[in-house]
């Protein structure tokens, strides 16, 4: 059996990236800084429209929960990636995308079906607005998922864009369950302010009884709580999790544990590309926070991780990056 530190389940989608304007969001009824599901045909025609117009920066295994699990794989972690793509041949680009990390995924996530894509938008101001096709992802199940690495995990990550699917949901369900029985931390992102509007029954079905470490941000966390300020919204989300992170763009991150809350300065950097960022935040403060570092000293590997993903184009930076950024902060800290 293998072991890992890290079991992720999430979407698996091929992300296709174009610097685009405000306008063009405009005439494409696409909202700004929002995860827009889409039929394939519609898909195809914006990316049609897309190569015709705006400027194509490039293709990667993406998803929230891959970039996540990446950032943990390269920081050091051990991670298994729980997915469904289709027998086609983006989807073995993706898995290999993911093995090339030195992710683990099974043979199990392959099964008849059109693998996911994604059309990531980035605007002139580093935001990121996304179209998404799910393809056989949106029928993930536990019949795609090998459960076997979780029995010995440290961690299980759930992504919130799986709020959206019964089957998924069910698959989390059992995650869980596995989770609770073996002693495995259980941390989860709510991935979207349309996840809270618009699947909000589904999130709340994922994080259950409670989890051990919930991420979002501000707006996500507003969203949710029905709170005015960040903060409020730290303090009803304690109730939900023994550790609550909400992140805030530049101005870093504020954190909750049972017996203080915590604010983690941003870092200033030239924004690029907003794509990623906070998939890459929680990679690396799964990662510190398993490697015995404190919440707050991990909220400041991942705001310096996540920090340099921004200024990059592209959901995750180089393997090698990872590891500089990573050995830069030890030296730095004391």
């Amino acid at each position: 059996m293998a072991t890992v530190d890290l079991f992720a389940i999430g979407n698996a989608l091929i992300d296709q990236e174009f610097r685009v304007t405000d306008e063009f969001l405009t005439q494409q009824n696409l909202q700004k800084g929002t995860m827009q599901l889409a039929e394939g045909d519609v898909q195809s025609a914006l990316y049609e429209n897309l190569k015709a117009t705006q400027v194509y920066k490039g293709q990667a295994s993406g998803g929230s929960a891959a970039n996540t699990t990446v950032a943990f794989s390269a920081l050091g972690g051990k991670a298994f990636y729980a997915c469904r793509v289709g027998n086609d041949e983006l989807g073995l680009v993706y898995l290999n995308g993911l093995n090339a990390a030195d992710v683990k995924t099974s043979a199990k996530s392959i099964s008849d079906g059109v693998t996911g894509t994604c059309m990531v938008l980035i605007s002139e101001d580093s935001e990121r607005t996304m179209q998404t096709y799910l393809g056989i992802t949106a029928e993930l199940s536990e019949t795609q998922i090998d459960f076997s690495p979780l029995q010995t995990a440290k961690w299980l990550y759930i992504e919130g864009y799986l709020s959206t699917s019964p089957t998924a949901r069910a698959a989390v369900r059992e995650a869980r369950r596995i989770a609770r029985t073996h002693g495995v931390k259980i941390a989860l992102t709510l991935s979207d302010p349309a996840m809270v509007q618009y699947a909000r029954e589904g999130l709340d079905e994922m994080i259950d009884d409670g989890v051990d470490l919930l991420f979002c941000n501000e707006h996500e966390a507003m969203m949710y709580t029905g709170a005015s300020t960040a903060e409020q919204a730290l303090e009803k989300l304690k109730f939900k999790s023994r550790y609550v992170v909400i992140t805030r763009s530049a101005q870093g991150a504020i954190l909750a544990t049972a017996e203080q809350h915590l604010q983690v300065p941003g870092r200033s950097v030239i924004a690029v590309d907003a794509n990623g960022a906070g998939d890459a935040f929680a990679g690396a403060l799964l990662y510190a926070m398993n490697a015995g570092m404190d919440i707050k000293t991990a909220a400041e590997l991942a705001i310096l991780i996540s920090s340099e993903v921004v200024a990059n184009f592209g959901p995750r930076l180089t393997l090698e990056q990872y590891r500089q950024l990573l050995q830069k902060f030890k030296q730095e800290t004391p």
